[in-house]
């Protein structure tokens, strides 16, 4: 096995036709088929499936792929250390549900590890597309919840991505919801008290399933319902309309204020908060420490 051959197997992969990863490495498709091969013989391992429509990865080449992708990654910054005399910052990325407390996380760590070496990147985003990033590995940890209702369906998501959870924090369900509304008052809440107030519920695009929603209770009957796309919206709605929100009542006043608060829901509902990863792979410096700065924050803050 040679790193010539891993960066092949990630050229196709990225091309999904051998033609063209042919073509992006300047060698002939018979080449390169034939190496392909070869490496499959040497792991015991069929890498790729072949078909008339194109070429696609095994579910053990997926896994190789993520291997691929880190000893090449390796590979390249001792190259550039040793060999050319230059220097490649290191990627770290997150992908979350929409939760103040992961981006609050996310900047504590990227102030202590600074942005010379590194270079990060944090996405706030659908359920579908958290899962798909950390199966891509476009991140290294993914945030978001489960529960009694999507445990089952997500569960199964997770084996067949290679994915495994963790949780973080065991949660009750709390209206979020702005100081000025009417029920703010209240140290609990009926759903039928909310029933002349919009629900503000994240918008999950073409995953727009019960399964991938961000809030609990999802399945409801709300009489009122607002989706948006993102949390600086949600705020403004809750101001504006006196909109509200099913969350976790872990809150975070540095990013969102203080004008905002969670009221304990009164329905027997929970949620589990936690991360995603890549099963069998080591977490790298960054993610542990990112990580230790969620527990941290988790105990500060958690109502």
């Amino acid at each position: 096995m040679t790193v010539t051959q891993l960066k092949y197997v990630i050229t196709i992969a990225g091309s999904k036709s051998m033609n063209e990863a042919a073509g992006k490495l300047f060698i002939s498709q018979p080449s390169l088929s034939t190496t392909i091969k070869e490496l499959e013989e040497e792991t015991g391992i069929e890498i790729f499936i072949r078909s008339n429509k194109g070429i696609t990865l095994t579910p053990q080449g997926e896994e190789f792929l993520g291997y691929a992708k880190q000893v090449v990654e390796q590979y390249e910054l001792m190259e550039q250390k040793y060999i050319t005399g230059e220097t490649q910052k290191k990627h770290f990325s997150v992908s979350a549900q929409h939760y103040a407390f992961a981006v609050d996380a996310f900047a504590s760590m990227v102030k202590q590890f600074g942005m010379d070496e590194y270079e990060f990147a944090m996405y706030e985003t659908r359920t579908h597309d958290v899962i798909e990033d950390v199966k891509n590995f476009k991140s290294e940890i993914g945030i978001l919840y489960v529960n009694d209702f999507n445990r089952k369906v997500l569960g199964k998501i997770f084996d067949e991505d290679g994915l495994e959870f963790h949780p973080i924090a065991d949660c009750e369900a709390y209206v979020y919801m702005h100081k000025s509304h009417p029920l703010s008052g209240k140290k609990k809440i009926k759903m039928e008290e909310l029933a002349d107030y919009p629900c503000l519920s994240f918008e999950q695009g073409n995953n727009n399933s019960f399964y991938f929603a961000e809030e609990m209770m999802s399945t409801y009957k709300y009489r009122q319902l607002i989706r948006i796309c993102d949390r600086a919206t949600g705020l403004n709605l809750m101001k504006g309309l006196l909109g509200y929100t099913i969350c976790s009542g872990v809150l975070c006043e540095e990013l969102n204020g203080d004008d905002y608060l969670a009221v304990k829901l009164d329905e027997d509902e929970r949620m589990t908060v936690g991360y995603i990863i890549r099963k069998n792979l080591t977490l790298s410096s960054l993610a542990k420490k990112y990580l230790e700065e969620i527990n941290s924050f988790m105990k500060r803050n958690y109502v």
